[in-house]
């Protein structure tokens, strides 16, 4: 088995040598990665300049770009074999509800499906049980060896911060939802002019059993199916009806 490795936390993250670490027990493993933090980086793509990689002193390659470029690059670029798996993580804090929206980590695995891979995101919810989430990573991609996961389907895991011991399971989960995120800082630099800085995360609103939130609460490991498509079939016939409307006066014909 051949497995590709990315993060958003940068290549030097120990979350991301503890998981080739672990995975190397069962995989062949390519690491390309950041070369910063670029948590929030969502599904962006660097389109003005060319990206460089780099081979670390351990091995790993590292890119001057965001989570979903170094996947790209990677599979489309750099790797003269395909992997079994894109594997993105670990990352350090929890990527729940509508966190996904903005997450480098669940972006890298979101690219390594768009371009015909299965994909994991591995989140731990804290920065201590590391380990936890590592062998919670290798079961799943052993177990989903034997498994055909839908190709616009992504696994989104997130994982106590709790000793493999203590762990209860997995269990299939939902999104939950946040509140708003919190305002905007306003603030001076140092030449007086204006600047802001974003507000933290909005606090739990939707987090009742069966999302990715109680999962964790109750020492589950939350593995949630993220669909690509965004489409909103369900209002589909809604907004035929209401642009049919609108054609209707705006290119009325005399």
């Amino acid at each position: 088995m051949f497995i590709l490795l990315s993060n958003d936390d940068g290549y030097f993250a120990q979350g991301l040598k503890t998981l080739a670490t672990e995975l190397a027990h069962i995989a062949d493993i390519t690491v390309v990665a950041p070369d910063r933090n670029r948590s929030g980086a969502s599904n962006s793509l660097t389109l003005d300049r060319p990206l460089q990689p780099i081979v670390a002193d351990n091995g790993f390659i590292y890119l001057s770009g965001t989570p979903t470029d170094c996947v790209h690059v990677a599979l489309t670029g750099i790797l003269s074999k395909q992997p079994d798996f894109v594997v993105s993580g670990i990352n350090a804090g929890a990527n729940l509800g509508d966190d996904v929206i903005y997450s480098g980590t669940v972006a890298a695995a979101m690219e390594g499906r768009f371009l015909g891979y299965p994909a994991l995101a591995i989140s731990l919810a804290g920065d201590q049980y590391i380990e936890t989430a590592a062998i919670a990573a290798r079961v799943l991609v052993e177990n989903l060896q034997q498994q055909d996961c839908p190709s616009d389907t992504i696994l989104n895991v997130n994982v106590p911060d709790i000793p493999w011991e203590q762990v209860k399971g997995f269990q299939t989960t939902r999104l939950g939802r946040r509140h708003r995120s919190q305002a905007a800082i306003l603030s001076h630099n140092p030449r007086n002019e204006v600047i802001y800085w974003l507000g933290g995360v909005g606090e739990k609103e939707d987090a009742g059993e069966g999302t990715d939130f109680y999962a964790l609460t109750q020492g589950y490991i939350s593995v949630t199916p993220l669909h690509i498509d965004l489409t909103r079939y369900a209002v589909q016939k809604n907004v035929v009806c209401w642009l049919q409307k609108i054609n209707d006066v705006a290119f009325a014909t005399d």
